[in-house]
Formats: structure tokens, C-alpha cells, sequence
């Protein structure tokens, strides 16, 4: 009787599991490729402008969010507002001057300041040096070349191999060693006074040269960085440059050159904002599970939008429907056990701006937080990924870096419901590309909280106003959706919340 009784019980459990997993499914059956584009359509349409940080089409693109959340009938994130303001700082330029030699230089047809250096100054040089491209990485170091203290530094932008193809073809990531900033840094961090990026990228509009945006008050110390025209190098190497390629045949070497810069900028004081939704838990509903995405791109340069429908449109629109489909479970009797928290942040181009915000004046506690999910670039397909199905994959980043249970419960969960590969490429340390410090998962995870970043890898539209809806794949998107849908549900629905028991690195 007893050995009866025990295999009814267990039978129990197991019909009881199996109705549940098929409640399951068909709550995320309603995550379509359509309801996908609908959502996006409407994100990266040319109405949001590019959504580009403290700016009127980052405003719409937060009203919608807002809207949709009140539409599902999700609570307010942020107490009884569904945005979360920040303050933002910005400097214009107002006037600015640039001589070599006595000769001036026209701004934007010949010469441009960085923004990564905008301060109001005077600088002055007769001490000039060439050292090639700037780069600093496992093979090379061009500042060994020559000293740079004290000197004005001249370097050609990006590295040799990309110096025949097209302004703008090539971009680096802010981390990259061809990066401008990082040359910037090198360059100071060898004791030199200022930096002259030659650069193919001229003539340019002549738009208010502004720069990036801040969180808190510019304290710069970097070093006065201009970009110029290969004509402005050629008075500056005393030399006649046919064309940007024939820097890459100049030999490292001081030059007799006199420089002259000068700007004057203003301060503004702007607002940007984090959107966030709140679906309530049951019996654990004081702990938490963040499903997260950036929702601002890189605006407009003149009239050229940049809809950023990958970046990230994707994450943003993915972030709604999966809203609307635990905002349906629950409608229909199954709500999740933890408190779901939906929030689009901006910022995140700018530096990861609104999750850093978020996370230095949290509304729910970080220790009660047990993962963020967060999606970012989620709807096409890496041309150089060569190997697997392209078609049924998603780079996964950082299951494994503070949680031992967070890796073996994303493969359980991928191989019983999504199926898709999970490719843990980019979550190698030693990835160059260093994606796992690259999006707004970061912010959470250096403050504790285990996070899955969901990615699809870059193409030629990353950062580039052909990043349109029409390239978007999504039938594909609407599987990793779904891959997260449920990744959040088992977040949701543990007895425990995640162990974090790996230390930060």
C-alpha cells in the first residue's frame, strides 16, 4: 500500500509539472515575429529621430515605453512615475581657432576638436612629433619610437591595414587600441601635452562640434586632442600628402611646427531618463528579477538618422514583449513568485550612463536582486560567425562570472524550452573585444547581482544609419526572446534566489 501511495504521488507531481510546462509554452507562444516588428517599427522609425540621449526623440521614445507599460497594467517602477530622471551636463563650443606656422585653418573643413577633450583654453607648441598610428598592443608600441614628453603628439587615425578604405568604414570599439581615445590615453600617459589625430573624415558639415554628454561635472583631465585633414598634416610634417595612405610611409620624428589652439565652450544642463514597469510577485514578491535593455541610439548628424533598429531597438522591443507576455500569465492565473522589474535605460551609448545611475540610487535593493538579463542587439545574424547554425544562436556573456548556479540553469532551461546554441565566444576574459564591460548588465553585475548579457554580434550596420528595421531577422529574434522569457520565469520561480558566490574580477 505505502509503495502505492508513493507512486501516485510521484505521478501527481509529474502531471502536474508537465500541465504547468504547457501553460508555459503557451504563454510564450504569444512572443511572434509580427508582434516583434510591430513593436520595433515604431522604435526605429524615423518619428524617434535616433533616440540619441537628452534630446527630443529620446523623449518620444520613453513616452511610448511609459505608454505601452500603462497598457499592459504594469505598476509604476520609480514611485508613482514610471521614469526615473537623470541630470545630464553638456559643452558646446562657441568659437575655436587652429594655426600651424602662422596659417589658420577653417573648422570643419580642415580641422576639428574631439570631444573626448572639450575645454575652454589656449594652448601653444613648437615641439611636435610624429609617431605613426599611436598604437599600443601585444605586438607593437609605437610611443617607444620616440620620446613624446611635453610634446604635441601627431598620429594617423585607426591602424595601417584599414588606411586605404573609406572614411567610416572601419569602427573601433571605445576599449579598441586603433581607438582615438585610447591613443589619447597612451599618448598623456607618456607625458605628452596635447594630441593631432590625422583623419580622412574631411571636409565635415559645419554642425556645433558639442561633447559628450556627462553625468557629472566635467572634470577632464585628458589632454587638448584636434583632428585634421591630411592637407593641415602635410604644413604640419612639412611635406606634400597626396593622400591619407602616405602617412603609413613616414617614419617616426620630431618636426619643426608651431600649433596654436584655442576654444571657448558653455555648459548646458539636460535631463534624460530610465523608463521602468513593475509586474508584483506572489510569496516573493521583496525580491526581484531585472529584464533590461537600452532604448537610446545616436540620434541625428544633420538629417541623417541613425534608427539603431539592432542597437538597440532589438533589446528595447524585446523588453516590451516579454512585459506583455508575463503581463498575459498573469491575467490568466500563473503569476510569477519574485517581482519582475521591465526597464529601458538611455544613456547606454554614452557610457552605460542610465544603468550606472539606476544602480548608484537603486529603487529596489541589489542585494534582494537576483540576476539582470539584459538584451542588447538581439535581431540579426553575425556575418563572421562561420561555424553552428547562424540561424538558431545567441551569444551569451557573464552567466558564469558571479553565480555557479546561473550557468547551469541558462543551458537547462535553453536545451528544454529555446533549443537555440548558446555561444560563449565573447565571454572569454581574454576576448579582445571586451563585451562583457560594454552594456548595461555591467552596472549590475560590479555591483553583485549575477547577469546574463543576450547578444547577436556586430555587422557592417553597427553604429551606422543603415541599422534598419528591414535587416532585422525576426523569426530568429523572436526565438532568443523567448530564450530569455523563459530564463526570467525560472529566475522568478526558485525556492532560492541565485547563490553569489564567485568574487568579482
Amino acid at each position: 500500500m505505502r509503495k502505492f501511495f508513493i507512486a501516485a504521488a510521484l505521478l501527481s507531481t509529474t502531471i502536474t509539472y508537465a500541465q504547468s510546462t504547457r501553460k508555459l509554452q503557451k504563454v510564450a507562444g504569444t512572443i511572434t515575429a509580427k508582434d516583434l516588428k510591430a513593436k520595433l517599427s515604431v522604435i526605429a522609425s524615423a518619428e524617434m529621430e535616433g533616440r540619441e540621449t537628452a534630446t527630443a526623440g529620446q523623449r518620444k521614445a520613453a513616452a511610448y515605453i511609459e505608454n505601452y507599460f500603462k497598457q499592459l497594467g504594469l505598476q509604476t517602477g520609480n514611485g508613482d512615475s514610471y521614469q526615473m530622471q537623470f541630470p545630464v551636463l553638456q559643452d558646446s563650443v562657441t568659437s575655436s581657432s587652429f594655426a600651424v606656422n602662422g596659417k589658420s585653418f577653417e573648422p570643419f573643413k580642415e580641422y576639428a576638436l574631439s570631444p573626448f577633450s572639450m575645454n575652454t583654453g589656449n594652448w601653444n607648441t613648437d615641439s611636435v612629433v610624429f609617431i605613426s598610428f599611436g598604437i599600443v598592443d601585444s605586438t607593437r608600441n609605437d610611443f617607444k619610437s620616440i620620446d613624446v614628453k611635453d610634446k604635441w603628439v601627431i598620429v594617423a587615425e585607426g591602424k595601417a591595414e584599414d588606411a586605404d578604405k573609406p572614411a567610416g568604414a572601419v569602427q573601433y570599439s571605445f576599449r579598441n587600441p586603433a581607438s582615438v581615445y585610447v591613443k589619447m590615453v597612451q599618448a598623456k600617459a607618456n607625458g605628452a601635452k596635447g594630441l593631432i589625430v590625422v583623419t580622412k573624415d574631411f571636409p565635415k558639415k559645419a554642425t556645433p562640434v558639442k561633447s559628450n554628454m556627462y553625468l557629472k561635472k566635467n572634470q577632464s583631465t585628458n589632454i587638448p586632442m584636434v583632428y585634421v585633414s591630411y592637407n593641415v598634416a602635410s604644413t604640419l610634417l612639412g611635406r606634400s600628402l597626396q593622400s591619407f595612405a602616405d602617412l603609413k610611409n613616414i617614419a617616426a620624428a620630431g618636426f619643426n611646427a608651431s600649433v596654436a589652439l584655442s576654444a571657448t565652450t558653455v555648459t548646458n544642463n539636460l535631463q534624460s531618463t530610465n523608463v521602468l514597469g513593475v509586474l508584483p510577485g506572489t510569496d516573493k514578491k521583496d525580491e526581484y528579477v531585472f529584464v533590461t535593455g537600452h532604448y537610446d541610439h545616436l540620434g541625428k548628424r544633420d538629417s541623417v538618422i541613425y534608427y539603431g533598429a539592432d542597437d538597440d531597438g532589438s533589446g528595447t522591443t524585446s523588453v516590451l514583449e516579454i512585459a506583455e507576455t508575463f503581463a498575459k500569465a498573469k491575467q490568466k492565473g500563473y503569476a510569477p513568485r519574485r517581482t519582475i522589474v521591465f526597464m529601458t535605460v538611455s544613456g547606454e551609448e554614452k557610457g552605460l550612463w542610465g544603468s550606472e545611475y539606476y544602480t548608484s540610487h537603486p529603487v529596489y535593493p541589489l542585494n534582494k536582486t537576483t540576476v539582470d538579463l539584459n538584451i542588447d542587439m538581439v535581431g540579426r545574424i553575425d556575418p563572421d560567425r562561420k561555424y553552428g547554425d547562424s540561424l538558431n544562436y545567441v551569444y551569451t556573456i557573464g552567466e558564469d562570472k558571479l553565480s555557479s548556479d546561473l550557468f547551469k540553469i541558462s543551458d537547462s532551461i535553453n536545451n528544454k524550452f529555446a533549443k537555440l546554441e548558446l555561444d560563449r565566444k565573447y565571454n572569454d576574459p581574454k576576448d579582445p573585444n571586451r563585451f562583457y564591460y560594454r552594456s548595461d548588465h555591467y552596472n549590475f553585475a560590479k555591483n553583485g547581482v549575477p547577469v546574463i548579457f543576450y547578444f547577436n554580434g556586430t555587422h557592417a550596420d553597427y553604429h551606422q544609419p543603415t541599422d534598419t528595421v528591414d535587416k532585422i531577422n525576426f523569426d530568429l529574434m523572436a526565438k532568443r526572446v523567448k530564450l530569455v522569457f523563459y530564463t526570467a520565469w525560472a529566475m522568478a520561480s526558485r525556492d532560492e534566489m541565485l547563490k553569489r558566490d564567485i568574487p568579482l574580477k
